[in-house]
């Protein structure tokens, strides 16, 4: 029934609806990193995914702030020459990939660009030409982690949500993953209820031959890991281990609770079978590894290396046939039976303690010929970068995810002798905006 509406002196209320601004035509300028392009519109900037250099389109603000705002693509009027047909049926509402709209020898440039920009907004002068290592843009994957939906469906983040978006497949990702991770879900279903997979991570070495998987149950029973590894190995047959996490409280990691099979694979790349265990980083990129660890560590010869954040040994191993004595350095409990594992054997030895643990303690000591630095997202921050300088190695070479914290952390090992030698954009992650750059610093 409707209501009848209330009466104010004898006029109607009448109901106050939202505003809704019109649609904006805007010409796209460039693209920026985190995977939007900008646009102006009245002098404004506008962050908007899914468009393209060039581009005129029509767009709709979804979020205003004081001095820029983002907005969603209505409607392309007039295309970029660019502009590619996605592999990929979930591209947009799926957040896990931002180019595929794009050919791939313009996700190269766009990368190339802001890389280019970022580094030169910090005052820092990047190299006339920014070499480029590049493979294969699909299927590339080694690892992805995925969410169920209410519906027990595996899937990714959305685009602009934390929503599950279900996927049925994904074209960056080795096929094995995917077929594992929908037979996963399967299984999943036909349990209780309180012992649905929450997530779920997925490793598979690079012939595609061994596969890890670590699940997050709500309520794990010890015997449900049993019964799902029995399960899925009968279909998936590459299946090595299966280690099931409850979901930590608020504040706490995951913490393990039950596991079947092997803890770790055996990756073959750059011409060594490393031992991965699960959980560990490695790099995601099976098409270009190899590529990849020549390209750090394999022209630099000498006395003694260092190789800071050093993972599973990916780099240090290389490193360990070039030079008279390597140091690994890596904090992380996961990593570091397999950094034993991948050094033994070799002048090389593995130290347990952070990266800036070993500066304090070995500041004085004797210098490096080279070092190799490899951190997160983060970077190496201010008291690295100057304890970095402060040691004065004669070779530099820092692996970077991230253009912002690399130009930061470049700016003062600048003015203290450093001077770049060569700057490589290595596309370790095709149709996404991440950025992986290599640059080479030698002292002067």
């Amino acid at each position: 029934m409707k209501r009848s509406k209330k009466q104010n002196g004898g006029r109607a209320v009448q109901p106050i609806r939202a505003r809704i601004a019109p649609p904006l035509l805007v010409t796209v300028e460039k693209p920026v990193y985190g995977g939007a392009f900008l646009a102006r519109a009245e002098g404004k900037a506008i962050f908007t995914p899914l468009t393209l250099p060039t581009e005129q389109a029509r767009v709709r603000i979804v979020d205003d702030r004081r001095g820029y705002a983002f907005a969603e693509a209505e409607e392309i009027v007039a295309a970029a020459p660019e502009r590619a047909v996605p592999a990929c049926p979930h591209f947009g509402p799926c957040g896990g990939c931002h180019y595929q709209h794009a050919g791939y020898e313009a996700q190269l440039a766009f990368k190339q660009a802001i890389l280019r920009e970022t580094l030169e907004r910090a005052g820092i002068s990047p190299p006339q030409e920014i070499a480029v290592i590049a493979g294969e843009p699909w299927r590339y994957r080694n690892r992805i982690r995925l969410a169920f939906d209410a519906a027990g469906n595996p899937g990714y983040r959305g685009r602009r949500s934390h929503d599950i978006v279900p996927i049925r497949e994904c074209p960056i990702a080795a096929p094995l993953l995917v077929k594992a991770a929908l037979a996963a879900a399967g299984i999943f279903r036909h349990a209780p209820p309180a012992q649905h997979g929450a997530e779920m991570s997925l490793f598979c070495n690079a012939g595609e031959s061994a596969l890890l998987i670590d699940a997050t149950v709500a309520h794990p029973a010890r015997s449900l890991v049993e019964d799902f590894a029995g399960e899925l190995v009968k279909k998936i047959p590459e299946l090595r281990g299966v280690e099931f996490s409850s979901e930590g409280l608020a504040g706490r990691q995951p913490r393990t609770f039950a596991r079947w099979g092997a803890s770790w694979l055996t990756y073959r790349a750059a011409d060594f079978d490393y031992r991965v265990d699960s959980g560990a980083f490695f790099q995601v990129n099976r098409w270009l590894i190899d590529e990849f660890v020549d390209h750090v560590a394999g022209a630099h010869r000498g006395g003694t290396a260092w190789d800071l954040y050093a993972g599973v040994g990916l780099f240090a191993r290389r490193l360990a046939g070039n030079f008279d004595q390597v140091i690994a350095v890596e904090s992380a409990p996961m990593a570091i039976p397999a950094l034993e594992a991948n050094l033994s054997g070799t002048a090389a030895t593995a130290v347990r303690e952070t990266t800036l643990e070993f500066f304090r303690r070995s500041r004085t000591g004797a210098r490096p010929h080279l070092i190799v630095v490899d951190p997160p997202r983060a970077g190496l921050g201010a008291e690295i970068t100057t304890l970095l300088a402060e040691i004065g190695a004669p070779a530099l070479v820092y692996v970077s995810c991230d253009p912002a914290t690399l130009a930061r952390d470049l700016r003062p090992l600048l003015p203290a002798g450093y001077a770049i030698r060569n700057l490589t954009l290595a596309d370790l992650f095709p149709q996404t905006f991440h950025i992986e750059s290599v640059v080479e610093l030698r002292r002067a």
